[in-house]
């Protein structure tokens, strides 16, 4: 009796533990950039210009054409670098797709999708699924590197062993311009708070907790820097915290606002001497992005103090042989110093038999009622292991553990 009540225990405690293998691949911005198409691709894909050109392709009174919304919402993958594996359906379709706390609404294209973009990736068949529901309502997603329109559904999804039962999610069937051509994932998961959505029901991990899915309601992330197979492999692990993964104690920060991950943070310094937020500022902890933003007056401080030079479409060289020399970057969250060496903050590329280096930090203007948002991406997040919990509202990161 005991062994079998040992057994089913095991079973319940594995099921709700879910850890997520998580690809990194080069960004959409370092493939356009070995291929010269950048600086082309950021001048027809500013945000305004966008909407102009490609409103009359949506329904009037969209909501997310507003023109300045991207100044509102930090929707921007052209550097997401880490995605995983779902599954949608009955037999499962398989999609990937990047894990992103930056947002809250899952989605994949649609067979029905016309868009050169979707002709690219995995599209999901509804007519093959045998667990679909038509929801019939239009939604728009407007990204900072492309805009998308889709109709809602609710469908079964799987991330690994872990099933989740009527899962509202979008399918997409217009994604104008060339923003995810690109893109090595097919779609996109968020794992912010629901008043982020803008697809209407829950959010995946709100499902999840609803449906008493997980053990806790928390997830976390590890992210590797291997891009070989040495070294532990990325991850999210839903349900909980690896030990193994980090170092020291968790230091919790609390929630400030509940619709991106927001945190205050008390400072941020160049050698421990200048601070660019005496003040404290607040900071959004995003897994969608690759670089850590700021606002443009703190961002070109922070360029000058390290040397880097501007680019004629806004990125920032900084000269390889002086890596060595470059100063420390600090960041103060709850009384914790998060130091980043310039060997951590600089993006190293190669292109033919030429090596460059550009700044891990970009200048990005985003308001919040608390003041201007501060962007900690996957720069930050590679060196500290970060924790999401919802239960309680907070954040906490301890020190990744990475092979020496």
């Amino acid at each position: 009796m005991w062994r079998l009540v040992l057994v089913l225990l095991w079973t319940w405690t594995s099921s709700a533990l879910l850890r997520v293998p998580l690809k990194r691949v080069h960004s959409i911005r370092s493939q356009l950039r070995v291929h010269g198409l950048l600086e082309e691709f950021l001048k027809e894909h500013r945000p305004d210009a966008f909407n102009r050109r490609y409103a009359q392709c949506f329904p009037l009174g969209t909501p997310s054409l507003r023109l300045g919304r991207s100044s509102e919402k930090i929707y921007n993958f052209m550097d997401a670098q880490y995605y995983g594996e779902i599954t949608l359906g009955t037999p499962g379709q398989n999609f990937s797709v990047v894990f992103d706390t930056g947002s809250s609404d899952l989605w994949v294209p649609s067979t029905y999708c016309v868009s050169q973009a979707c002709a690219v990736h995995r599209r999901f068949k509804a007519f093959d699924s045998s667990s679909f529901y038509h929801d019939g309502r239009t939604f728009g997603i407007h990204y900072g590197s492309g805009h998308l329109l889709g109709v809602m559904a609710r469908e079964t999804l799987k991330i690994g062993s872990l099933t989740t039962m009527n899962q509202e999610f979008g399918e997409s069937v217009y994604e104008p311009g060339s923003a995810f051509v690109r893109a090595k994932f097919d779609g996109v998961l968020g794992l912010g708070y629901p008043v982020l959505a803008e697809i209407l029901g829950n959010p995946v991990f709100d499902n999840m907790l609803a449906q008493k899915a997980l053990d806790e309601p928390i997830f976390s992330f590890f992210l590797s820097r291997r891009t070989s197979s040495s070294g532990p492999e990325s991850e999210l692990l839903l349900g909980g915290k690896d030990e193994s993964l980090y170092s020291g104690p968790i230091n919790w920060l609390p929630v400030t606002a509940k619709g991106y991950w927001q945190i205050k943070m008390e400072s941020v310094s160049v050698q421990g001497a200048v601070s660019l937020c005496p003040r404290g500022c607040q900071a959004i902890v995003d897994t969608g992005t690759s670089l850590i933003a700021g606002p443009t007056v703190d961002i070109i401080s922070l360029h000058q103090l390290i040397g880097a030079t501007p680019t004629s479409i806004g990125e920032f060289l900084i000269d390889c042989v002086r890596m060595s020399s470059l100063p420390h970057v600090t960041f103060v969250l709850g009384g914790t110093e998060y130091t980043l060496t310039p060997e951590q903050y600089v993006k190293k590329e190669t292109h033919g038999d030429k090596e460059f280096c550009f700044s891990g930090f970009q200048a990005v203007d985003m308001v919040s009622p608390q003041g201007p948002l501060w962007i900690l991406g996957d720069v930050f997040l590679t060196e500290f292991y970060s924790i999401f919990d919802r239960g309680q509202d907070r954040v906490g990161f301890a020190f990744a553990k990475h092979p020496a």
